[in-house]
């Protein structure tokens, strides 16, 4: 989604000023974007319910359940012309749960201690243009991810994002990426983006939808604080052996966090960044790697969670 953020500062008629603005406007948008992210995040005891093929096989409790997430950002190659640049991406997350207790089947298990580990590396390209007197970014993107264990798959998509109008105070985007991933339940999404400051006041609001609605004000010398809700999607690879379930799987996760969101320049280049709210789980699917998450074997529901989040940021650029 964060393509389609490039739109907030980006109507400009010198190229230099488009690129660096566009940049500018990814990174303040969201911090894995910014040269080096690190981020902790603490989810609370919640409840569960899981579904192999559609039957009930368990009901229980996640008693710990935490993230450590690191990423970078490095520009390879940047044109003359400053239109056309190439991105090299690199994430990193280790992702724990704890079980308690087993309500269904009737008896009670010790903790189970669960970590896994993903990594994923993507290089970007992006070119700026003109349609209709207007700016208009084309990006292209391949993935490359895997566990601990071995290399797992490849992916990709591209996207167009057409600024359609700004003003001082509001910038409006429509956009559309496409997938080349078999996995992907649509083949296409289209995206809009609205970010309107109100006249005079420092509240700001910031929608990209699907993703996200925020409405942000800068508070203090170097502060700003953030409220609204944004969609999160989580995935890891599991290998199962057992008599109904073989090989490698993933998991898929779409979660709703709501809550409140402060940053603060900590210096020139460094964002200190803190979150709390809840966290629903929307979607939870288990498939055979590679496969539509349609075609899940295992579905897991679990109750809302409280959950804080972390986060520092370095930007040396």
């Amino acid at each position: 989604m964060i393509i389609f953020s490039l739109s907030a500062y980006s109507q400009q008629n010198d190229s230099i000023t488009v690129a660096k603005r566009a940049r500018i406007a990814i990174n303040d948008k969201f911090p894995t974007t910014r040269a080096f992210d690190l981020q902790y995040e603490q989810l609370g005891p919640t409840d569960y319910e899981s579904k192999l093929f559609g039957d009930v096989t368990e009901k229980g409790r996640i008693e710990n359940h935490s993230k450590l997430k690191f990423s970078s950002n490095i520009k390879l190659f940047t044109s003359e012309s400053k239109r056309f640049f190439i991105t090299n991406s690199f994430r990193y997350k280790y992702e724990l749960y704890e079980s308690g207790d087993i309500y269904e089947p009737a008896f009670s298990a010790d903790k189970q201690k669960r970590e896994f580990h993903y990594f994923a590396n993507a290089v970007s390209a992006t070119y700026f243009s003109s349609l209709f007197k207007k700016t208009i970014l084309y990006n292209a993107t391949l993935t490359v991810d895997a566990n601990d264990k071995e290399l797992q798959r490849v992916k990709g998509f591209v996207s167009a994002t057409l600024i359609l109008k700004r003003t001082a105070n509001t910038t409006t985007s429509l956009g559309l990426i496409v997938f080349a991933d078999p996995s992907s339940i649509v083949p296409f999404v289209p995206i809009f983006s609205y970010e309107h400051q109100f006249a005079e006041s420092s509240w700001t609001l910031d929608v990209i939808f699907p993703q996200r609605i925020m409405i942000k004000k800068t508070i203090l010398e170097n502060g700003r604080i953030s409220l609204g809700s944004e969609l999160n999607s989580e995935n890891f690879y599991l290998n199962f052996n057992d008599k109904r379930l073989k090989g490698m799987y993933e998991l898929n996760q779409v979660e709703l966090k709501s809550g409140l969101t402060y940053e603060h320049q900590l210096y020139k280049n460094f964002v200190g960044t803190f979150k709390a709210g809840v966290n629903n789980v929307l979607n939870s699917r288990i498939t055979e790697s590679g496969e539509k998450t349609d075609k899940y074997v295992i579905e897991n529901k679990q109750d809302p969670q409280f959950y804080f989040n972390l986060g520092f940021s370095y930007s040396p650029f």
